[in-house]
This record gives C-alpha cells, structure tokens and sequence, in this order.
C-alpha cells in the first residue's frame, strides 16, 4: 500500500498523533498510550507476582495530569484516519539520526486494527528498527494466523506474564523479568549503566531470542 503523503510539518503531524515520547533510557523516540488502559496489563497489574504488579507506568511522572493527557490523546489518534500518515512522517523525520523506534513505554496493543496500523508504519519506515514488547498474546497470534509475518524491521517481543517465569514458548522472540533468579539469554545491562541503554540495541536484534530485565 502507497500512501499519499501529504503531510509536509511537524504541526501537521501533531495535530493528528499529538507528538513522540521520550523514555529516559531509549536512545530513540518512542510512542506511549496510558498504561490504565492495557488489556492484559489491566489483569495482571492486580496480582503480586506478575511482571505489571506495580508497574511503572502507574507512578511517577506518568500521573502528572498532562503526562495522562498526552497518554490518552495518543491512545485515541489511532483511531484518526491520517494516523499512519502522521506517524510515518513523525518517525522519519526524529528517527532518522538514531534509526530505532519503540512502540509503548507505556500502554500496550489494544486490538488487531491497532497493530495493522503499526504495521503499515512500519512498511513504510524500512529504514528504521522498530521494537514492540507486547503482553497481549492473543493479538499477535491472530495476526500472524492471517499474515504469516512482520515486517523484516519490526521486532515484536512477547513479554512473560510473572516475575521469575519462563519466556513464552509460543513465540520465537521474547522478554522476561527476573528477580530471584538468573536471567535468561541476554542480560539486560541497564541497571549496571544508569539506567541507560547506552549503545545496546539487544531489544530490537533478532539474534537474540530473549531479553531478561531485571526487576525494578
């Protein structure tokens, strides 16, 4: 699919998607939706033990009033008919210089449609790594059922529901939090380097098939 790009400014672009966020340790925009509204998360943010028991995205600085603003406008933009459009250009112009993108810091994919979008994006963007850690299951399976795959420069993680289990054995690529244990596959060093990612990129390679944070 070709899309009739139209849109030629930033305040374009805003007007439809808001604007990119920025998590402190990305070395690379990235676009959130509030983690309140997570489908899975939702569920799992209520039992201790799981991976979104006091999830980040809940505190902090993500409660400021105008924090939770922006994370519901861009939750909502999906639904815009120039979305892609606004995103393809947005990503093109700020991820240009770092050539990665992450899809939610915070929130998740809601439904099929949602992840058709991001997608056609990343069709459109094949000159950046996209990375997309996801806890719904089920929407990722129903995808590929009917599509068969990702995009080449798309990544998308399937994350372990519970701190110290295993990855998902249903997915080839994956993530898990460990606490208690040892971490599985790739190490994830920001806890040792300020939180930063500094210049690892392990998230969004697929030579590696499990990323395993360590539990905040």
């Amino acid at each position: 699919m070709t899309l009739n790009n139209t849109i030629t400014t930033s305040k374009q672009a805003k007007e439809i998607m808001i604007s990119l966020g920025r998590a402190g340790k990305m070395p690379c925009p990235t676009y959130n939706t509030p983690a309140s509204l997570c489908v899975t998360g939702s569920k799992l943010r209520k039992t201790k033990g799981t991976t979104c028991h006091g999830c980040y995205a809940m505190k902090g600085n993500y409660l400021f009033p105008n924090v939770q603003e922006g994370l519901t406008k861009r939750f909502h933009a999906f639904l815009q008919p120039r979305f892609v459009e606004a995103m393809t250009f947005m990503i093109k112009r700020y991820s240009a210089k770092s050539g990665y993108f992450r899809w939610f810091d915070s929130g998740d994919l809601k439904d099929m449609a949602m992840l058709e979008k991001i997608v056609l994006i990343c069709q459109q963007t094949p000159e950046i790594d996209h990375w997309l850690p996801t806890r719904e299951v089920k929407v990722v399976s129903d995808y590929l059922k009917i599509y068969k795959q990702f995009p080449d420069n798309l990544l998308v993680r399937l994350s372990a529901p519970m701190v110290d289990g295993e990855p998902i054995k249903s997915y080839k690529y994956t993530s898990t939090v460990n606490h208690k244990t040892k971490p599985v596959g790739h190490d994830c060093p920001a806890r040792f380097q300020d939180n930063e990612c500094r210049d690892c990129r392990a998230c969004w390679s697929k030579e590696i098939k499990n990323v395993s944070y360590h539990k905040h």
